[in-house]
């Protein structure tokens, strides 16, 4: 890495140079630090003007060299299209959508799977903590952390826009770290598609690694699991069984003609049959594989295995069979016994909770409670004990219990083709206020479909479960019940 300066408009700038890469990159390096676009920038090297191919080895730069940058930030302000609409002359539902609607992100050029899966990691609001106290810019000897550092400055530009924003510095990072997502479509041209889930199990890697502190990190914490494994063949009955205990990111909806719904994918994929050498026979066997959970992380990632290897036609075909997930998921099933005796409490509590919430709902709606209910005393929530284990377990999730926070989906016959869309729930309170549509909704979504956003219901949230040519869902994001 070589240290130089840049001077634009009277400011010095300090610039980290990986020497290993184009032009190109360092121009990204400088739009990040000025705000001037690539194709808008003059820098002044030897030989001329620095151009996107340009080998920077080639220029043989030393540390605390000087260059000049030439060119402008930003367009100048233009006139409204339409008249400026002051809050106090808009309807209900205009000041919702000019309040509530965050920013999308344009596609620049088959990037909608990248686009999907980063509107949907911004609901967990631990990563975007972490990321925020991760020290350096884009300009370290380790691209990963780059990557990390200019997602942090994506999310910023989100968080202060109300339009869309392009993704430039972030996917010129992301393709550097993983260049398969940068794969140029030969027969038409351009970028190809590419795969969601891919996407996000990069991602996920990528940030376990850069905002890694004291031997954990963010993603370990908050969006890992702790998984064991018993194998164990019925040919070889004498043979002790073997237990292994690995880290786990995501849980796999196996889905087939038997499977309906998620819980049922779910089990599939923790219980499979796989070959393996059996020492006691001297030759291979088939093993049952049994998997159950041993810690749940506060964040949980569910993958629906919606793709298959199609030899005829040599591509990843897509099953589109409905499989419908819940609003709400309890994993209780899939733990070992000892965890599920230390959640028992936790579980119960959030019960109790969610009984109380339904009874406001029915109140509310001006609905009379049953003979039971009417019965039946409301009563402040008893105190609970929660597992020593599990209080000190910070990031884990203590009831077994989740709400669903954000889906992917994918609308198309294959995963390297057709359109990825995020699906993000809204949190009650935050972002102004809601649409006064009158839907029987318990919580409202904002649909990003790249920089058109907009919102939806939790109806439309469960009809991406598949069986037609419309969205399905791909990847889901829950999120552990509150416990208060």
């Amino acid at each position: 890495m070589v240290k130089v300066q840049v001077k634009w408009q009277g400011k010095k700038y300090e610039v980290d140079v990986d020497a290993t890469q184009p032009g190109e990159v360092f121009k990204m390096q400088l739009y990040s630090l000025t705000g001037v676009e690539p194709d808008r920038q003059r820098v002044l090297v030897k030989g001329g003007q620095l151009k996107d191919d340009t080998s920077m080895t080639s220029l043989g730069l030393v540390d605390g060299q000087i260059l000049m940058m030439m060119g402008t930030a930003g367009e100048l302000p233009k006139a409204p299209v339409q008249p400026v609409k002051f809050m106090e002359d808009m309807t209900e539902n205009e000041m919702a959508q000019a309040l509530s609607i965050p920013a999308g992100l344009s596609n620049l050029g088959n990037t909608c799977y990248m686009n999907a899966t980063l509107q949907c990691l911004k609901a967990v609001p631990e990563l975007k903590q972490a990321l925020d106290s991760l020290a350096g810019g884009m300009g370290q000897s380790d691209p990963r952390k780059n990557l990390a550092a200019s997602m942090r400055q994506l999310y910023d530009q989100l968080s202060a826009s109300s339009d869309g924003v392009p993704p430039l510095v972030f996917l010129q990072f992301l393709r550097q770290v993983f260049p398969k997502f940068g794969a140029q479509d030969r027969q038409h041209g351009g970028y190809m598609q590419q795969d969601a889930e891919e996407c996000w199990n990069e991602l996920l890697t990528t940030l376990d690694h850069a905002l890694k502190r004291e031997d954990t990190s963010v993603v370990e914490q908050y969006m890992s699991g702790t998984m064991v494994t018993t194998l164990s063949t019925e040919e070889a009955p004498d043979e002790a069984a073997t237990v292994r205990e690995q880290m786990f990111r995501k849980l796999d909806c196996i889905i087939d003609k038997s499977v309906n719904y998620v819980a049922q994918g779910i089990g599939k994929g923790l219980e499979q049959v796989i070959e393996k050498r059996s020492d006691a026979l001297g030759r291979n066997a088939d093993y049952k594989a049994v998997s159950r959970i041993a810690r749940l992380p506060e964040y949980l990632t569910v993958a629906f295995n919606r793709f298959s290897w199609k030899a005829s036609e040599s591509v990843e075909a897509k099953i589109v069979k409905s499989v419908k997930y819940p609003l709400d998921l309890d994993v209780t099933e899939f733990c070992t016994e000892e965890l599920q005796a230390r959640m028992r409490p936790a579980r119960q509590r959030v019960r109790d909770i969610d009984d109380g919430l339904a009874m406001e709902r029915k109140l509310k709606a001006g609905k009379r409670p049953s003979q039971q209910e009417e019965a039946e005393p409301v009563e402040p929530l008893a105190p609970f004990v929660l597992a020593d284990e599990l209080k000190a377990d910070v990031g884990c999730n203590p009831s077994g219990v989740y709400e669903l926070v954000g889906v992917v989906t994918h609308i198309g016959r294959s995963a390297n083709s057709g359109h990825y869309m995020g699906w993000v729930r809204k949190e009650k309170g935050v972002g102004g206020p809601e649409p006064k549509s009158g839907a029987d909704t318990r919580n409202w979504w904002y649909k990003f479909d790249d920089d058109e956003v907009s919102m939806v219901t939790d109806e439309d949230i469960l009809k991406l479960c598949g069986g037609g040519d419309w969205h399905t869902a791909y990847v889901t994001l829950y999120r552990a019940k509150q416990l208060n």
